[in-house]
């Protein structure tokens, strides 16, 4: 696309160096590719843009199209062509308004020999020879005055003739010289019908007419012949120049009406309405959609074609707009959910290191909770957050566990010792109390692990295994409790019996 811009722009330089008046619709091709080809790669480039941060879990907040130096060279050329066109344009205003004051000088002086009542027919005839003469060396005047004086020079020069009745010869002589240049006309207007350039053959029609304008008059019983002869090719050319253009306007017709249907589409979504990322990535998708199908559309009719390009750069930048500041809302939410996982891990990372593993249980199983209830993070994170949250809690109550297992055995080991000794129910009655408040406790710790990581499992196993030992234990307790009550029971059947 870079050479092709290249190319466009050096097509450009060299337009520049022939009569700007004469290539205004190749310059205007020339612009208009060149932006199709530069609108492309502006879309291409913002497309690979967001592309690559939205791979970093982010959105594209603001864009700034990069600086293309073919681009600056066009602007800098469209506005030499513009300077070289308006200069052009107040030059030639100049001189048509001095063109004018000459040719209404002229008139003045035609008009003073058409209305003499006496004249010298000879010296006369010639200065209104000369008069003609410089007439046709006068260019062009405003377009508002140019069939008012030439009717009047028609007119004085008809007048003229009549009035001093010159030799029929030489009035014969100049009618035939005048002839035979319209005939030529005639002809050459016939021949424009076979030029396929529509366009270019309205060009040189214009100026056959301006050449006809310029001649005068033919012999009487001839003028109407000829002027129809010349008006019946200039017909022909004009309905298929007023044809063209009406294809041409029927087009853009067309092609406003595909743009109205596709803002249509566009005013149709609902920004209010999309909540969600998957939303804002459908919605884009049909924007996308619509903008390559407006790409491929031409132009809409000259009056209406900026404002509906307007009206629909201004939607496009809304959806964008709207779609930033929502992906930005959810970035904050979610790197506030980042930092308060992150603090859970450092809290948690605290209590391992603490070795207070009774006194802190319960403060790691409320962390725990507190992670549940923390919404979702950047999703590349979300796997590793959980690894490491999960690794700290699996290791404390790993630590814990055989803190635990270290404890109850000294425990159970007193217990026992104190139960040996003693066969004291009250004892036993507590340490069947204390036991079985360490089951449910157990019970109750095994429902955080959920099972999404190898040590979790292991836990879990383990747990299950010291709460079926715990339980075992739990009967043997109950034996020796009934034991001592049945003793107790034969004992105080044995002093009643005594009794």
């Amino acid at each position: 696309m870079e050479n092709e811009k290249q190319s466009l722009v050096e097509e450009l330089k060299g337009l520049l160096e022939q009569n700007v008046s004469e290539v205004k619709e190749q310059v205007e091709q020339v612009k208009s590719r060149f932006y199709r080809v530069y609108h492309q790669e502006l879309e291409e480039a913002k497309k690979a843009a967001e592309e690559a941060v939205e791979k970093t879990g982010e959105t594209l907040t603001e864009w700034v199209p990069p600086i293309d130096e073919a681009e600056q060279q066009l602007r800098e050329l469209l506005n030499q062509y513009k300077q070289k066109r308006q200069e052009m344009a107040k030059q030639a205003e100049e001189e048509m308004s001095q063109n004018l004051l000459r040719k209404e000088n002229i008139l003045s002086q035609m008009k003073e020999m058409a209305l003499a009542e006496s004249a010298d027919v000879m010296g006369n005839l010639q200065k209104m020879r000369d008069l003609q003469a410089e007439w046709k060396t006068i260019g062009a005047v405003p377009p508002q005055k140019s069939q008012e004086i030439w009717k009047q020079y028609q007119l004085y020069q008809e007048q003229f003739y009549d009035l001093v009745k010159i030799n029929i010869e030489l009035r014969d002589l100049d009618f035939r010289k005048n002839l035979e240049a319209k005939t030529l006309l005639c002809e050459a207007a016939e021949k424009l019908q076979e030029n396929e350039n529509i366009v270019e053959a309205g060009r040189a029609l214009q100026q056959l007419h301006n050449e006809w304008a310029e001649i005068g008059p033919v012999a009487r019983e001839l003028r109407e012949d000829l002027w129809n002869r010349f008006k019946a090719a200039s017909t022909v050319i004009n309905k298929r120049h007023q044809a063209y253009f009406d294809s041409l306007h029927e087009q853009e017709q067309q092609n406003l009406e595909k743009k109205q249907a596709l803002i249509g589409q566009l005013k149709a979504i609902d920004l209010s309405q999309i909540t969600t990322a998957k939303q804002w990535n459908e919605a884009q998708q049909t924007i996308q959609s619509v903008q390559d199908e407006w790409r491929k559309i031409g132009f809409a009719p000259r009056k209406q074609n900026q404002t509906i390009y307007e009206e629909y750069r201004s939607l496009c930048n809304a959806f964008y707009k709207a779609r930033t500041a929502f992906f930005k809302e959810r970035r904050d939410e979610l790197n506030e959910n980042l930092k308060a996982k992150r603090s859970l891990i450092d809290r948690a990372t605290e209590l391992l290191n603490s070795e207070q593993w009774q006194e802190n249980a319960e403060a790691m199983r409320n962390l725990q909770k507190e992670w549940k209830t923390i919404g979702p993070v950047i999703h590349k994170l979300s796997d590793e957050l959980w690894q490491q949250f999960t690794a700290v809690c699996d290791q404390f109550f790993e630590k814990k566990r055989g803190q635990d297992k270290s404890d109850r055995n000294e425990r159970e080991k007193a217990r026992t010792d104190k139960t040996m000794q003693s066969g004291d129910r009250g004892k036993l009655m507590r340490l069947y109390d204390n036991l079985q408040q360490e089951i449910k406790t157990a019970e109750n710790n095994i429902l955080f692990f959920t099972g999404k990581s190898k040590s979790g499992n292991r836990i879990v196993e383990d747990m299950q295994k010291k709460i079926d030992q715990q339980k075992q234990q739990l009967k043997e307790i109950e034996a020796k409790i009934n034991a001592l009550d049945n003793a107790e029971t034969v004992g105080n059947n044995s002093e009643t019996e005594t009794a």
